[in-house]
């Protein structure tokens, strides 16, 4: 048997470059205090505080129906729109990614181990958050496998834009919208306020954002135990077609 030193140039195949992109992501992830406080305390501290009219009233004793899938919703999107989007937007600004775009990843590889490491990171959201649900005498009803069904669509679609977002706009532009469109999507996409207090003409039009489609949906799962939720999972479906190959097309390395 004769052995041969000669190098062999050329691209490891994606499927290890994806593994070991999300790999280093996720790792980044649990690293960054800032992220973890914004994906992970945060949600705990407003599932708890939303939640205090239950530990002084029995006015409205299953307000905690509505919350943890309220809450629910909002992680997916601390993590994978203004998490991502903010991290993301910093590493271009410090040339992190121009380094990477000197090696052989290419863009979408790039997008799906950023993608892939925030589901890992909102595994472990949600994990704490029905955990401390349950402590507040959450009863969840209906289907969870149409609760993750959801929550990974809604991952694609807010990493999409979140990554699009980072890749096109300067690092101070991107904490800024990120931050904005934050606040807007939480109060006026059924997360914060049910869209049911909003005017008819309104909600026939904020129904189609992703975190009203998202919120929607793991309402009518988690709370109402309902059947499949077609309009929210065609709404969250509609927004990852678009938002993940605009991502890929015009994200930018610096």
């Amino acid at each position: 048997m004769i052995t041969s030193f000669a190098p062999a140039p050329g691209a490891a195949p994606r499927s290890r470059m994806l593994a070991a992109q999300t790999s280093m992501e996720f790792r980044l992830l649990l690293r960054n205090g800032e992220q973890v406080g914004l994906t992970m305390v945060i949600p705990l501290l407003l599932l708890f505080f939303f939640n205090l009219p239950l530990l002084y009233s029995l006015n409205n004793p299953r307000r905690i129906d509505f919350v943890v899938p309220s809450i629910v919703a909002l992680a997916v999107m601390s993590a994978a729109f203004t998490g991502l989007a903010i991290g993301t937007g910093f590493e271009r600004k410090y040339s992190v990614l121009k380094r990477l775009g000197a090696t052989a990843l290419p863009r979408s590889v790039l997008i799906g181990g950023k993608t892939l490491a925030v589901l890992l990171i909102e595994a472990v959201q949600i994990v704490f958050v029905c955990a401390l649900g349950f402590v507040l005498a959450w009863h969840p009803h209906g289907d969870p496998l149409l609760a993750l069904v959801l929550v990974a669509l809604g991952t694609a679609a807010f990493g999409g834009l979140g990554l699009l977002v980072a890749g096109t706009l300067r690092a101070e532009v991107t904490l800024a919208a990120a931050n904005l469109i934050w606040l807007i999507l939480l109060f006026a996409g059924g997360i914060a306020i049910p869209l049911t207090r909003y005017p008819d003409s309104a909600r026939e039009v904020l129904q189609y954002l992703p975190s009203a489609a998202l919120s929607d949906g793991l309402h009518q799962v988690l709370q109402d135990g309902r059947g499949v939720p077609i309009r929210a999972l065609l709404t969250l479906l509609a927004w990852a077609a678009v938002a993940l190959p605009a991502a890929a097309r015009w994200f930018r390395w610096e």
